[in-house]
C-alpha cells in the first residue's frame, strides 16, 4: 500500500476488512493534532450507525484490517 499522508485524512473513506455489527464503511471526521501540527489521532465514523471511535491513525496502514476507499 502507498504511504498515507496523515494531513490529507480528513474526510477520507475506509472499508473495513473484517466488519462487526454491520459497520462497514467508514469515514475520518476528526484529526486530533499536537502544539506543532502533527496529526496523532483520528476519528473514525461509521457510515451506517454514525457511531465515532479515536484511534491512532497509523492503524489504516494495516492492509488485513483496513481498505482505502469504499469497496
Amino acid at each position: 500500500m502507498n504511504r498515507i499522508n496523515p494531513s490529507k485524512l480528513l474526510l477520507s473513506k475506509w472499508t473495513a476488512a473484517h466488519p462487526q455489527n454491520r459497520e462497514k464503511h467508514f469515514l475520518v471526521t476528526e484529526l486530533f493534532r499536537d502544539d506543532e501540527g502533527t496529526v496523532l489521532e483520528i476519528e473514525l465514523q461509521a457510515v451506517l450507525t454514525r457511531r465515532s471511535e479515536r484511534c491512532t491513525w497509523q492503524i489504516l496502514s494495516d492492509q488485513d484490517h483496513w481498505t482505502f476507499g469504499w469497496q
